[in-house]
């Protein structure tokens, strides 16, 4: 159980830096995402032909797993495009919501009863996006693609958790990834008329980014999640995910100063999430405390 916690700790710091390269790469959010998901993907086909881990599923896992992989792919597009139109601390402040969202889709995906503890844990984070929104209205639009991103993000780990039983991390990352990569490069030309991009191929700065986005927070952040997620519930692996502002907002204040665009009705809304957070690490260690006394 600590290593699961440490594996899911480690891919959220990774999900906050992310946040920084996309800042960092000049691409319009939704190339940034397609490149992202092309380097990703050649690097995890390459790797396993390499290890002969590389294997075929059947035409049925195949369109259940792109159809995950759509979803992160949306998760992705709209989490960039809560940077591009707000900015890094608005960005990962929003995912917070997955908590919340989770609460209610994990039950009725797998028909289980809604948890009244977990959407009380939920609220408490979406409170603290509206305390956000509510002193920030000139992120507007970055809100807005944020919580969509949040959606997203409270989906695919409640349909990865099952996935795992049948599939090894490597392979499920590598078909959903590549589901992803199909599917948006059917959604990116229509993106694009909605949203332009000023230019199509990255400089030689953006790859550097792009490269560093790919390898160690796509491959390596991914595999860190699916490893946790075979121990852990997918509320758990959401609420953990609401630190993810706090990595990103520490390194949004270095990278780019922007503690001083914000003002202390930001500080109460990651308060209360970081305290949704902290009940819920609480809550699984005390559980798990209380297994082994019986």
């Amino acid at each position: 159980m600590k290593k699961a916690l440490l594996q899911l700790h480690l891919a959220v710091f990774l999900a906050g830096f992310t946040a920084i390269l996309g800042k960092l790469i000049g691409l319009n959010e939704g190339l940034l995402v397609w490149y992202r998901l092309l380097i990703t993907v050649t690097t995890l086909a390459a790797l396993l032909l390499l290890r002969k881990k590389l294997v075929r599923l059947s035409l049925k896992d195949t369109l259940q797993i792109v159809g995950v992989g759509l979803i992160v792919a949306i998760h992705w597009l709209t989490f960039y495009g809560s940077v591009k139109y707000g900015n890094v601390s608005i960005a990962v402040v929003c995912i917070s919501g997955a908590g919340f969202f989770t609460a209610f889709f994990d039950p009725l995906i797998c028909g289980r009863r809604v948890s009244a503890i977990e959407v009380l844990l939920g609220s408490i984070a979406i409170a603290g996006i509206y305390i956000i929104f509510d002193f920030h209205p000139q992120y507007k639009t970055g809100i807005l693609f944020g919580i969509i991103s949040a959606l997203g993000s409270s989906l695919f780990p409640i349909f990865n958790k099952r996935l795992l039983a049948k599939h090894e991390p490597e392979i499920l990352t590598l078909y959903e990834l590549g589901g992803g990569l199909l599917t948006l490069s059917f959604i990116i030309p229509f993106y694009l008329q909605l949203f332009p991009a000023s230019y199509y191929l990255p400089t030689n700065q953006d790859w550097i980014w792009l490269l560093l986005l790919a390898w160690v927070c796509t491959v390596l952040c991914f595999d860190l999640q699916l490893q946790a997620l075979k121990k852990l519930s997918p509320f758990t692996s959401s609420l953990a995910y609401n630190l993810e502002p706090v990595y990103g907002i520490i390194l949004a204040f270095i990278f780019f100063s922007e503690n001083k665009a914000l003002n202390s009705q930001f500080y109460l809304g990651v308060g209360l999430i970081l305290l949704a957070v902290l009940l819920q690490m609480g809550r699984v260690w005390y559980s798990r405390h209380l297994l082994r006394r019986v």
